[in-house]
């Protein structure tokens, strides 16, 4: 059952985070660390989430800002190593709680400053970077970060997104293999369900790519702030040990 339970968040997140630029990462993981150890639930994602990049970049390949993938994804190579690094050592509760924190100051900033634009240039390419790469090391969350730097360019909405992806591949390609290294291994059963998660991943870019102009993106940025506010409150007050996972069925 687990399976077809993460199958369908696959598919839900693949959809939303491809129209949104960001989003897959964003839904899966809150859910995940309550039934999974934060560091396996956060490696089940990356893998999942690189090949999410794979379909955007190959979707929406009619271009790409290179200065910007550049500038993005320099530095989001080096601070996604150590985002990744420092979360193969850190305590589970303790990560866990910071999580949630970080989920709700970033709901909490969604919901509020909905109108807020960081200023376009060369500073904020690489702050943007930075910041994302460290936290899709940390969290595996790094995509809303960067989709917010990046929409200080104003790039059309297919450039935007084909440019989120290929950012997006080099930092995750950092991060997993960190993970991997660094001993982060998957069960049994969910290295076989990649075999399902992977394409249906896809189907959901597909979805997104036919639905992607029609449907407002400051909706879906309400969605995934309540969202995120009411589970970051949940791990900062009720972190779950790493046993959670067998409460699924």
């Amino acid at each position: 059952m687990e399976i077809l339970y993460i199958s369908i968040l696959t598919f839900i997140a693949a959809t939303i985070g491809t129209i949104t630029g960001f989003g897959t990462s964003t839904l899966m993981i809150p859910i995940l660390v309550i039934f999974f150890p934060p560091v396996e639930a956060i490696f089940l994602v990356a893998i999942i989430h690189w090949f999410g990049n794979i379909w955007k970049v190959a979707l929406f390949r009619s271009g790409f800002n290179l200065r910007l993938l550049v500038l993005f994804g320099a530095v989001g190579l080096v601070t996604s190593y150590l985002g990744a690094y420092i979360s193969l050592g850190a305590n589970e509760e303790m990560l866990l709680r910071i999580l949630g924190m970080f989920l709700v100051g970033y709901a909490l900033f969604l919901v509020f400053q909905s109108k807020f634009k960081i200023p376009a240039g060369n500073l904020t390419a690489l702050s943007g970077g930075a910041l994302s790469g460290f936290f899709a090391g940390i969290f595996g969350i790094g995509g809303a970060i960067r989709s917010a730097f990046l929409s200080a360019f104003d790039l059309p909405k297919a450039v935007f997104i084909a440019t989120a992806g290929a950012i997006g591949l080099l930092v995750d390609s950092t991060r997993i293999i960190t993970y991997f290294t660094g001993g982060a291994t998957l069960p049994k059963e969910l290295w076989y369900g990649l075999l399902l998660f992977i394409p249906i991943s896809f189907v959901g870019a597909q979805i997104a790519k036919r639905i992607v102009d029609k449907i407002p993106q400051d909706k879906f940025r309400i969605f995934v702030a309540l969202f995120l506010l009411v589970i970051g409150v949940k791990l900062i007050l009720f972190p779950f040990p790493s046993t959670a996972g067998n409460l699924l069925p």
